[in-house]
């Protein structure tokens, strides 16, 4: 019996000893195909030889120094790559370790920059039903999935939710994409008018949900729309790329695809590829300039934020990412693979939806096509297709609460952006012995 606190502690897990490409190896060398990157993470797949060399080079030479002291070169070309590469007006690169933290720094520079400016009543944050954004208290605050929030309601920060945009069952019959993506945008206005717009800080909101909707990508016109409310009632629009962004849609940042800017942008998870742990907050000039000409510090901080081993690794992934053309090969890839799981899945019985945007695939379970009905939660589907997927060597993502927390059951695939002809068969014929194996088992 060892003395590492799991995640579950009725689990009984095998040991990973090494990673080769988009693999990774247990102990007995069982191969098991990375078919979502952990959790979207891992887009590089396991044994990157350019990060790994970034990695033990930043170590020889100088691994951490306190950013309260000093700066460091890796974090200040990585910041000069990211804004580079960013949406029009970002500007600052803000570091942590991780998406949770990315989430809480963004809350709290939202509410200082209102403070700095002098509008001391504007702490009220709106978010989405079934987005998820982090663990911490703030990021789970902010966060609209119920069987999360529940045992933790007490401790929450009262933040206020709207409904997702979520075509595939909000979508009224005959409406219009456009249209929907403006009515379901338009839910904001009425929050922020019901609220008070002086009281309002910010909205949050994930580009393309990922964990709790499976692959839920905003529909067209949805972001710009929230963008032009925000900009009318002075509400900062805060963008929450942790899963989503970093090339996982096909473009670096996934707000691209939607043509908007936010003014705070999170990302972690493929910015350091798995290879260390790090994440960021971007930014816009506006938002800088208001602590730079106001008290000039923002009133937060984490031990090993800019931590120079992390942004080495960081710097190293996406310039590897961009030289190697990586994102041509996810928009690619991205086509093989969802025609690959619509010929094999379009007609499933139990598969309502499959949606996604890049390599952030997911596919819906109902119990009837027809009706979208899901399956009874007592069921356990997703449990049930992770355990055998698993078994049959490919890790993928289901999740449950699909629609409210509590109904509803996805599949999550998030596979490394190295991924070739061969894997998309691999993912879909697994996943098929999968899907077969747990709905004979049901009886269904």
């Amino acid at each position: 019996m060892g003395h590492v606190f799991p995640r579950h502690t009725k689990t009984n897990l095998p040991t990973a000893v090494s990673g080769e490409g988009c693999y990774i190896i247990d102990q007995n060398g069982k191969h098991y195909f990375d078919g979502s990157g952990g959790a979207a993470v891992s887009c590089l797949g396991h044994s990157d030889q350019t990060v790994q060399e970034a990695i033990k080079k930043q170590t020889d030479q100088l691994a951490f120094a306190h950013s309260g002291f000093f700066t460091t070169e890796p974090a200040e070309k990585l910041a000069d790559l990211l804004v580079a590469n960013a949406p029009k007006g970002i500007d600052r690169v803000y570091y942590v370790s991780g998406g949770s933290e990315a989430v809480e720094a963004a809350l709290k520079l939202a509410r200082q920059y209102h403070l700095e400016r002098g509008d001391k009543d504007r702490s009220h944050v709106i978010a989405r039903w079934q987005s998820y954004h982090g663990n911490t208290i703030g990021a789970l605050s902010a966060g609209g999935n119920k069987w999360r929030r529940e045992p933790f309601m007490p401790m929450l920060v009262p933040m206020s939710h709207i409904d997702p945009c979520y075509p595939y069952r909000d979508q009224q019959e005959g409406e219009s994409d456009e249209a929907y993506g403006v009515r379901a945008a338009n839910r904001l206005e009425e929050e922020i008018l019901k609220i008070g717009p002086e009281k309002v800080s910010a909205f949050i909101c994930e580009p393309v949900v990922g964990a709790t909707m499976g692959a839920v990508a905003a529909a067209p016109g949805y972001l710009k729309r929230i963008r032009e409310i925000c900009n009318q009632y002075g509400v900062l629009l805060i963008l929450d790329e942790v899963m989503c962004g970093m090339g996982r849609t096909g473009t670096l940042f996934a707000c691209e695809h939607d043509g908007v800017t936010p003014d705070i942008l999170c990302i972690a998870k493929g910015l350091g590829a798995g290879y260390q742990p790090i994440g960021a907050m971007l930014c816009s000039r506006k938002i800088y300039n208001a602590i730079e000409n106001g008290s000039g510090f923002f009133q937060h901080g984490h031990t090993y934020q800019g931590h120079p081993t992390a942004c080495a690794a960081g710097y190293a992934v996406i310039s590897t990412m961009l030289e190697r053309n990586l994102l041509d090969n996810v928009n690619k890839r991205s086509e093989q693979l969802m025609q690959a799981l619509t010929d094999a899945f379009g007609q499933h019985p139990f598969v309502g939806d499959i949606r996604g945007r890049g390599l952030f695939i997911a596919i819906e379970l109902v119990k009837d096509r027809e009706t979208k009905t899901p399956f009874d939660p007592k069921l356990a589907v997703h449990a049930k297709i992770k355990k055998t997927a698993f078994e049959n060597g490919l890790i993928c993502y289901p999740m449950p609460g699909t629609i409210d927390g509590k109904n509803g059951d996805h599949v999550l695939l998030a596979p490394p952006f190295i991924i070739q002809d061969e894997h998309i068969a691999e993912i879909v014929e697994k996943l098929s012995a999968s899907f077969s194996s747990v709905f004979d088992t049901l009886g269904s």
